[in-house]
């Protein structure tokens, strides 16, 4: 991660007063210039920083110029020139400094001074940077460093203070003060390079505390400047631990300076999770920066969580603060790792805080369960009698179709039904997409599916497509119910409502064209185009039933019987959500069948016949497969265990995009067919009616009604118009070739999909027994 450095936040300026008037700072002995009377050296400029004496150092005996030397010394140790010991600075450097000697001074006394030169510069520097550091720009991390380096310097002028002392008193010598300064050497050198590499970076915030850290690892040979540099390092983090406190425990971000490394985004307001695909106010309104401090990296994302969670609640009007403890407090931090774990308790406390109030205040699960009522046809009911009377609005145009109309219609719908109870019903809403569901699968970008869609897309988009094929529900979700229930999870539910809203369709469709066939199924035509014709009906309603079996449920009914029997229960077959009833008339008729053998009484159903039920003579019992119902039970129990809200997205998440895979809406290839074949169902069944009326008399289907069907001239007089249209038959051959066609070549494709997607199995199996039956 880059390092933070010191940002543009507004914050107060130093005054000008402070610069113009040297007397003020720490420099000021510094910043009086004159020029030396000693020759420039190479790489030094000509200033410095006092008047040089009159006569050469070595002049004066040994004894003397030791005296001089250290007067000159204890001087230069606190940054102020001596006689014969000079200040240059580094032409270019500006910062740095360094110290030069009169060369007539003894050789012994040279070596002697040099030696405490680099303690002299290191305080110089570190001086320099308490100095600039200082200011307001400079950020709290780096005003609470150079405080405790201040501290430091105040001890450290303390020392020379009692040296100058022992001076005085004649009972310092140069070997003497060597002696007393080699214990502050290597702390007074080792903040000097720590503070190079800030002033040369430009460190501020989370940067100074990683280089103090790092530095301090690196001297762990050094016992007493690796706890310097720890002790600089707690000083450094205390401003920095008070952002993190008030926003773990708060979810407050009090940083003026910006050295904070989670960064809000005002910009992002809650009102765009309902609007935002990508749901960026949950994901970046509140993010993690780089420059980490290496203390917190492992618990950053923690962190952030917690005073997320705060912030939902504070938003939702739910003042909440993490009770604090003295215990509690992260103004300090060592090797206990004891700010962890207040770090952990306040996520915990947030995490448990937030889960309640959305689960308990807001009803999440009954929410969600609303959700699957409506958008997966868990309770279809409204569904038909809003397809009932909506129907003239949805075969329009796209552009002709007045969403009001539908949503009027809905809301009679809904209150004319079983989701008249549902106190969450006025949250439904209708919306008519502009395009197919292909094309709109194809422009999610972040489906695996879409590329496949958008760039391999070998269905043509329909010239004209109506309501049916773009009507699709929608839920109106609000705060904090949004973070769960976002654009995108709601797009999702969208996508399966208008794959199984056009499946239900197209078995309306095939169930009128069956109609038509049972209302000629008198006239025992076997053998002619209108038989055939027939058979194609049932084939295709197999297949699609097959296909919302998969689907929503499945069932098979055991019958100990081999006689075939015929139900008419259009109103009560026409939604799954009656499934139940379905099978007390089933029982109650059989039993009523078994009943009445005695009378000769005969009651036909043909089982298979029904819409919704598939029943087999050969099997002993009902078995439920799904793929909807299953999913939703997994995620509701993950839900009741879940910790954190973040889970809960998660797992709901999870569900949606495993409903949409084993919903087929992400296997492009398959999904390709399966449109296909859909749209060749309603081909025929908008065809069917032209086929019955071009081979039999209509008005003969009138007489049905009224006792004419033992009329002998009935079935040749239809025999007979039969024959005389040879293109009802080439119509009837031409549909069942391309039905099976297709039929045919998506078994091949849901087999060998099975192999990485196990659950294409049974419906493969359910295709390929519908290929069989042709």
């Amino acid at each position: 991660m880059e390092p933070t450095t010191t940002t543009t936040s507004s914050f107060p300026s130093t005054p000008r007063w402070n610069i113009d008037r040297p007397f003020l700072t720490g420099r000021f002995h510094q910043e009086a210039k004159v020029t030396s009377r000693f020759t420039e050296a190479k790489g030094f400029s000509v200033d410095s920083f006092s008047a040089g004496p009159d006569k050469a150092i070595g002049c004066f005996d040994a004894a003397v110029q030791e005296l001089i030397v250290i007067d000159d010394l204890l001087s230069a140790m606190v940054g102020i020139e001596g006689r014969y010991i000079l200040i240059k600075r580094v032409r270019g450097k500006e910062d740095n400094v360094t110290f030069q000697v009169d060369p007539s001074m003894d050789l012994a006394l040279q070596e002697l001074a040099k030696k405490i030169f680099p303690l002299c510069e290191s305080f110089i520097m570190i001086n320099q940077f308490v100095e600039s550091r200082s200011q307001f720009k400079n950020g709290l991390v780096n005003h609470a460093f150079a405080a405790a380096l201040r501290a430091l310097l105040l001890d450290y002028q303390a020392m020379v203070a009692q040296l100058e002392h022992q001076f005085q008193l004649g009972r310092l010598s140069m070997q003497g003060l060597w002696f007393y300064c080699q214990p502050m050497m290597g702390s007074m050198q080792a903040l000097s390079t720590v503070i190079q590499k800030a002033s040369t970076n430009n460190f501020a915030g989370s940067a100074v505390l990683n280089l103090l850290q790092s530095q301090a690892k690196a001297m762990a040979g050094d016992n007493a400047v690796r706890s310097l540099l720890e002790k600089m390092t707690q000083c450094a983090s205390n401003a920095y631990l008070g952002i993190l406190e008030r926003w773990v425990y708060e979810g407050v971000i009090d940083d003026p300076y910006g050295e904070f490394f989670i960064a809000e985004n005002k910009s992002l307001q809650k009102e765009s999770l309902t609007l935002d695909y990508d749901a960026k106010f949950w994901r970046q309104r509140y993010s993690l920066k780089d420059g980490i401090p290496s203390f917190l990296a492992n618990i950053a994302g923690k962190i952030l969580t917690t005073g997320k969670y705060l912030n939902v609640m504070r938003e939702c009007g739910h003042h909440v603060q993490v009770p604090v403890s003295e215990n509690s407090k992260l103004m300090i931090f060592g090797s206990n790792h004891h700010y962890l774990e207040c770090i952990k308790a306040a996520y915990d406390f947030a995490s448990s805080e937030l889960l309640n109030l959305i689960k308990e205040k807001y009803d999440l699960i009954g929410k969600l369960r609303s959700i699957k009522h409506y958008l997966l046809l868990d309770q279809g009911d409204f569904l038909v009698h809003f397809m009932d009377i909506s129907r003239d609005e949805l075969t329009k145009k796209i552009d002709e179709i007045s969403v009001e109309k539908l949503q009027s219609l809905l809301d009679l719908a809904l209150r004319t039904t079983a989701a008249a109870a549902d106190p969450c019903n006025e949250d439904l809403t209708c919306c008519v997409e502009r395009s197919s569901l292909l094309k709109r699968l194809g422009a999610l970008k972040d489906l695996e599916a879409s590329r496949t869609f958008s760039d391999g897309n070998d269905l043509e988009e329909p010239v004209s497509i109506t309501g049916l094929e773009t009507f699709s529900l929608s839920y109106k979700v609000q705060w904090p119910l949004s973070i769960v229930i976002s654009r995108k999870a709601l797009t999702k539910y969208q996508l399966i409502f208008r794959f199984l809203f056009h499946c239900k369709h197209v078995d309306r469709q095939l169930c009128g064209a069956w109609q038509v066939h049972q209302g000629v199924r008198a006239l025992k035509m076997r053998g002619t185009a209108i038989s055939r014709s027939s058979l194609l009906c049932r084939s295709m309603l197999k297949f699609i039933n097959s296909l919302l079996h998969y689907l929503t449920f499945e069932a098979s009914l055991t019958l100990t019987s081999t006689a075939n029997f015929v139900l008419n229960a259009k109103d009560i077959i026409n939604t799954a959500s009656y499934m139940p009833l379905c099978l007390l008339v089933c029982f109650l008729l059989l039993d009523f069948f078994v009943s009445s053998q005695g009378n000769k009484m005969e009651i036909y159903v043909i089982i298979s016949d029904l819409p919704k039920l598939s029943c087999h003579a050969s099997e002993g019992f009902w078995s439920v497969e799904e793929v909807l119902e299953p999913n939703w039970h997994i995620m509701h129990s993950r839900l009741q265990t879940a910790k954190s809200i973040d889970e809960v997205v998660q797992h709901h998440d999870f569900f949606l995009d495993k409903c949409l895979r084993e919903c087929l809406l992400l296997l492009p290839e398959v999904l390709k067919k399966v449109e296909k074949l859909k749209s060749l169902c309603l081909q025929y069944a908008a065809a069917t009616q032209w086929l019955i009326s071009s081979s039999i008399d209509i008005p003969k289907l009138d007489e049905l009604s009224d006792g004419s069907v033992g009329n002998s001239r009935s079935p040749s007089r239809a025999l007979k118009l039969t024959t005389r249209n040879p293109s009802v038959a080439d119509s009837i051959l031409k549909f069942e070739k391309e039905f099976n066609a297709e039929l045919l070549s998506l078994g091949p494709i849901l087999s060998s999909s099975s192999q990485a997607e196990p659950y294409l199995t049974h419906l493969a199996q359910w295709i390929l027994g519908v290929g069989k039956d042709q």
